[in-house]
């Protein structure tokens, strides 16, 4: 049985912490479902396909590895997919907190799906789309943060006009 797993959300814009977190899914799932999640809580800066066109870009490295969007229950998706996983970055106790209580309710709403949580490699700790968007917006050096394939597309967006 293919070991399925999905994670989950907004990728507005994928960075390189993102991607740390989807490669070492990668190595411990058969496919790893790269889902971009509706929050109606967010606005975001980037379309559902716009932020898919930037996965797809730069997820290409890993064979295992696809992207999707949903819109409705997390649970839902992983019944429809069949996933046994979700997998989650933790950057920090805040981080956990939520990502906690998120856990415990998909559980409650689809038993047959664990959370698996990954810290963040260090380099990665104080990064979040949110934080990459400031810094393009205000005229910052981005590229230590997202790919080369999505920087010109991320800047030229948010750039101060």
């Amino acid at each position: 049985m293919r070991k399925i797993a999905v994670c989950p959300g907004s990728f507005d814009p994928i960075t390189y912490g993102h991607l740390d977190i989807i490669e070492r899914a990668s190595m411990l799932f058969d496919k790893v479902i790269v889902l971009v999640s509706f929050n109606s809580q967010k606005k975001p800066s980037f379309t559902i396909d716009e932020r898919l066109d930037m996965i797809h870009a730069v997820v290409r490295c890993w064979d295992n590895v696809v992207a999707d969007c949903w819109d409705g229950l997390l649970a839902d998706y992983l019944k429809e997919r069949q996933a046994t996983a979700i997998v989650k970055g933790l950057r920090a106790v805040t981080d956990f907190e939520y990502e906690f209580s998120m856990a415990l309710a998909n559980k409650k709403l689809y038993p047959d799906a664990e959370t698996v949580f990954l810290t963040t490699s260090q380099e990665n700790m104080y990064m979040s789309s949110s934080l990459v968007k400031e810094i393009a917006r205000l005229g910052g050096d981005i590229s230590t943060f997202v790919p080369p394939q999505i920087h010109d597309m991320i800047k030229s967006r948010l750039r101060k006009i």
